[in-house]
């Protein structure tokens, strides 16, 4: 209860302090430090998702802005030699502005990853936004089969429905791509599991049915349970280690991840970076309460 009480008093602090928890969690501010960042990673057989923080944009400007800054992060990636693709927001882009302006600027994204011969995945946010991002992501997946992926998240009851609604578009020479996470966003009971149990139970649920009807996924967890028990459906539909991937945040489980790479999976890391840290911070902290206390360790450790 401490900690809760901790992690929801904790935005209202001065950003400063803020930043003594975020900095483990986020590569830096700059496009610089997140191109130091993912070479580090390549350099220990790790791919990246580069992330582009700030997000329930309030304008179009900001919603352009955003467009620019990821033409501009994806140039730059391809100039540094990162092995890596692209992870982004809708609502970064409009969504909930104007949908069409959204699809717009989100294509031209896709389309320049295309010209790279790479990868956008459309995260998915709360569940006022998911209708629209499965429409999203079908009407790029239709014009861009190789290039685009979504996010699914395993607590909401929905997902396994999502997935199986989706399938006209799976194929041979380009599958599917999903991420499979549990899901962050404070839902009602209605529709999310809520239990611990039950959510990694509809996990590996959803993986079960990826690797049988052969869409790619991300298994995106630090879960020790989900990692074991992703690795039992690995050895039971003798899945091919060129149709799915691990995935983690940055700055979480290292001696974890360390762990999988060395089992020579293939291991991919979200990078976040960028100015708008403070909400992806404070969302990490709502996730989990228990960082709260150290954060208030490191805060009068530090003076």
């Amino acid at each position: 209860m401490f900690n809760k009480f901790i992690a929801s008093i904790l935005p209202y602090f001065p950003k400063k302090f803020i930043w003594i928890f975020s900095k483990s969690y986020i590569s830096g501010e700059t496009i610089e430090d997140a191109m130091k960042v993912s070479k580090e990673f390549n350099g220990n057989r790790i791919k990246v998702t580069l992330d582009v923080l700030g997000e329930f944009i309030k304008t179009l400007e900001e919603a352009e802005e955003n467009k620019k800054e990821y033409l501009n992060l994806l140039d730059v990636t391809f100039r540094s030699g990162i092995d890596g693709n692209f992870s982004l927001k809708p609502t970064s882009f409009g969504l909930l502005i104007d949908r069409k302006v959204c699809y717009r600027y989100i294509r031209e994204i896709v389309a320049k990853a295309a010209s790279y011969n790479s990868f956008i995945r459309i995260d998915m946010e709360d569940s006022p936004c998911t209708d629209m991002e499965i429409e999203l992501f079908r009407r790029l997946k239709t014009e861009f089969p190789g290039n685009v992926g979504l996010v699914v998240q395993a607590y909401l009851k929905r997902t396994l429905n999502d997935i199986k609604g989706l399938e006209d578009l799976n194929s041979e020479k380009h599958p599917l791509n999903f991420r499979l996470c549990k899901g962050i966003y404070i839902e009602p009971e209605t529709i999310a599991y809520k239990k611990y149990e039950e959510i990694n139970q509809h996990f590996l649920e959803d993986l079960e049915y990826m690797i049988k009807n052969k869409i790619y996924v991300g298994i995106a967890t630090h879960d020790k349970p989900l990692i074991e028990g992703a690795y039992n459906l690995i050895k039971k539909y003798n899945a091919p280690r060129n149709m799915y991937e691990f995935q983690m945040l940055y700055g979480v489980t290292p001696k974890l991840r360390e762990s999988i790479v060395n089992e020579g999976h293939t291991m991919r890391v979200y990078v976040p970076y960028g100015v708008k840290w403070f909400g992806y911070s404070t969302r990490r902290l709502k996730e989990n309460p228990k960082m709260a206390s150290h954060i208030i360790k490191a805060i009068f450790y530090k003076g």
